[in-house]
């Protein structure tokens, strides 16, 4: 279970890492081809989201590697869960139910990941 959690957990980790990046780097004019709901939001809270996804795919990787508080790989697998309920429902909110996709893939890595992490629990 173990290298099945690395594999997942490691796949979702690097989406999130590079979301996330996105998120709190790029400015909204460069956000808007590729996330279109930036314009419906804050960016105060653009940027929050993607520090939020740092910090989770940072959960995802560093408790299970050092062994301190392995448990919150799993809270942030939880949290990506959540997270990715609201985003698919915002984009069903905005008529854009096409584009959940990538989103209900998202939430079955992070689900799988969670059940994975129970491993260190």
């Amino acid at each position: 279970m173990e290298i099945a959690y690395w594999v997942v957990g490691g796949l979702l980790a690097l989406f999130y890492l590079y979301a996330g990046g996105l998120k709190v780097t790029r400015g909204k004019e460069q956000l808007r081809p590729m996330m279109g709901w930036v314009d419906t939001v804050p960016m105060p809270l653009v940027r929050a989201i993607g520090v939020v996804e740092l910090l989770g795919a940072i959960g995802l990787i560093l408790p299970p590697l050092t062994g301190i508080a392995p448990g919150l790989a799993l809270a942030a697998a939880i949290g990506f869960v959540v997270l990715q309920i609201g985003a698919a429902a915002l984009h069903l909110s905005r008529g854009e139910g096409r584009l959940i996709g990538l989103n209900v893939v998202a939430l079955l890595l992070a689900a799988a990941t969670a059940w994975l992490a129970t491993t260190w629990l």
